[in-house]
């Protein structure tokens, strides 16, 4: 038997841990020993909340001079020397570290990412690296959410443990939307919201069997952080007004400003990227430059700084005057904008929840002033409007309508976020087509669009399903001794190639042994599909596309573009067969799940 230091020091060197083969089959074997690893994966998520988010809080409590138990956000005041110099310097010291680890390990895969390519495959030291990275970024006052932390650290420990028990794919994916769902639990008080989180945006997908590991596993996350969080997490809100008939019509309006917001924080994100590219500053140094800006509004009002680590005081917020309210949802969006815009490791998950309260506000108050006769309660509007910007900007309508109903009890205000947040989805996805998250995966160059298990798709490669074994034909040839080479039924089609030996076009055996073509014409008039080919390591998608927009029954396979050597025959028959049994048998496995 290794010991625990021996062990441990076998997966930071990359080696797999993995448990006895008698446990991994009783694992495997039964459903409910699922439940009882998302258990696990639950109390040591809610760990991991309470950690970074107390780790968060002495920071404030050191750089910014707070008191115990006071939060940075909350403050009406802050030393402007500590204000411009903590995010300044902090962002200098993230820039440069974060640049010597970019440089030495590339980017890390997200929960998404992971469960959309990878099986749920994470790494244990990227996914720490990534949470301290957040928990600093948030500590030094920048614009970020936690929540971005809390999800990768826990669902990389779901991910390790998954591959300790040697979980087979489908349950390796439902492990790692566990370790989310426990996450978000515990971030925001919020149990139900945690799981549909898992299975809305990390799962890709809901199913009976899925619904009690990710149920338990939200349930002990919130728990777990409820008893160690040395803050109160969730979110505070005023008693809301009862909501009648017409706040159910006009919470469409709101979903609509929502999306339309939502839009811009995503794109004004991107673009500040842009900008600091166009510049040509050097990615160590943007974290500084985003930081000293984020310290500059941090001056004019203290509410612009971290995105709140715990709990969102609404109530202290709607007793400002809607002038001071207005100034802050502008600067917040800034300030939220070039923080991850330079650089800062975060998310938008708490700066959106902030940011539609505050529209909220701000849309009944204009509301009202518009159309006197109708009267509609502003703190109703604030959850509305919660609600509505976070589906844009992060997805999941069903988590944000838990998210209000766990924040207020309120069945007939749910109903009214429910619409809201169906319009802002529905908006954001017809005009802009992504979330914040696989907007950044399509600025990567990645085409996820949700967690949906694509991986085995992409692992389907024209390569493996070619032919190698490819009878061709001299381009220059004739017509006569194609014939005497290839007569009729002895196959379909040929592949020709020039006197180097390149892909030249397709000839048609049919089409060659016709009455109307002359025997001692050149083949060169018969060729098809001169242009179009595939390549080895194209996907079966990407290759069924391929024969449909050339209208091709089968294309070669070659090398590469510039060398045209022809390695192999893909027909789009056997394409479809083979993507055909590969997703059935991915229909198995899951409903191997029931």
């Amino acid at each position: 038997m290794l010991a625990r230091s021996e062990l441990l020091r076998m997966y930071w060197k990359g080696r797999p841990l993995e448990v006895p083969h008698r446990l991994r089959a009783i694992v495997r074997a039964r459903e409910s020993s699922i439940i009882v690893l998302a258990a696990a994966v639950g109390l040591l998520s809610g760990l991991v909340v309470a950690a970074m988010s107390e780790s968060v809080g002495l920071m404030h409590l050191v750089f910014f001079g707070l008191d115990p138990g006071e939060r940075l956000s909350a403050r009406a005041w802050i030393n402007p020397v500590y204000a411009f110099l903590t995010p300044c310097l902090g962002g200098l010291v993230f820039g440069l570290v974060s640049a010597y680890i970019t440089r030495k390990r590339g980017t890390e895969v997200d929960p998404i990412e992971a469960n959309a390519l990878h099986g749920g495959r994470m790494s244990l030291r990227g996914s720490l690296i990534v949470a301290a990275q957040t928990v600093w970024s948030s500590g030094v006052g920048a614009s970020v959410g936690l929540e971005a932390g809390y999800t990768q650290f826990a669902s990389g420990v779901a991910s390790v443990i998954g591959r300790a028990f040697r979980l087979r794919r489908a349950d390796m994916r439902v492990l790692v939307g566990c370790g989310s769902a426990a996450a978000i639990a515990g971030a925001f008080g919020a149990p139900l919201a945690g799981a549909f989180y898992a299975f809305e945006l990390v799962i890709g997908t809901y199913s009976i069997a899925s619904l009690a590991p990710v149920g338990i596993a939200a349930l002990v996350g919130y728990l777990t952080a409820r008893t160690f969080a040395p803050l109160t997490l969730g979110i505070e809100a005023n008693a809301v007004a009862d909501v009648t008939v017409h706040d159910v019509v006009i919470a469409a309006g709101v979903g609509l400003l929502a999306a339309m917001v939502g839009i811009l924080l995503m794109r004004g994100v991107a673009a500040c990227e842009r900008l600091f590219t166009r510049m040509r500053i050097a990615p160590e140094w943007r974290p500084m430059i985003g930081g000293s800006v984020v310290g500059l509004l941090a001056i004019i009002t203290p509410q612009v700084m971290s995105s709140g680590h715990g709990a969102m005081h609404l109530t202290g917020i709607f007793k400002l005057p809607i002038e001071m309210i207005a100034l802050i949802f502008v600067l917040k969006i800034v300030a939220s904008i070039i923080s991850l815009g330079s650089g800062f490791r975060g998310g938008l998950f708490f700066a959106s929840l902030l940011l539609g309260a505050l529209g909220g506000q701000l849309f009944a108050t204009g509301f009202s002033a518009i159309v006197p006769g109708v009267h509609i309660d502003p703190d109703a509007y604030a959850i509305i409007g919660l609600s509505a910007l976070s589906v844009s900007v992060i997805g999941g309508p069903l988590t944000m309508t838990f998210i209000a109903l766990e924040t207020t009890g309120d069945l007939w205000l749910t109903t009214a976020v429910l619409i809201a947040a169906i319009i802002s989805m529905q908006v954001t996805r017809e005009f802009f087509g992504y979330t914040f998250a696989t907007w950044r995966f399509h600025l990567r160059g990645e085409t996820i669009r949700s967690a949906a298990d694509i991986g085995w798709i992409r692992d389907l490669s024209v390569g493996q399903m070619m032919r190698p074994d490819v009878r061709t034909t001299p381009a220059e040839g004739t017509i006569s001794d194609f014939r005497e080479a290839f007569p009729l039924g002895s196959t379909s089609q040929v592949v020709a190639v020039d006197e180097d030996g390149r892909y030249a076009g397709m000839v048609l055996v049919a089409e060659a042994h016709a009455a109307d073509v002359a025997a001692a014409d050149s083949l060169r008039g018969l060729l098809r599909h001169s242009d179009h080919m595939l390549l080895p390591q194209m996907s079966v998608q990407e290759a069924i596309a391929a024969f449909d927009r050339f209208e091709a029954e089968a294309l070669p396979v070659v090398d590469s573009v510039e060398r045209r050597q022809v390695v192999g025959l893909l027909s789009e028959a056997h394409a479809l067969r083979r993507y055909s049994e590969a997703s059935e048998r991915q229909r198995r496995e899951l409903l191997g799940e029931f």
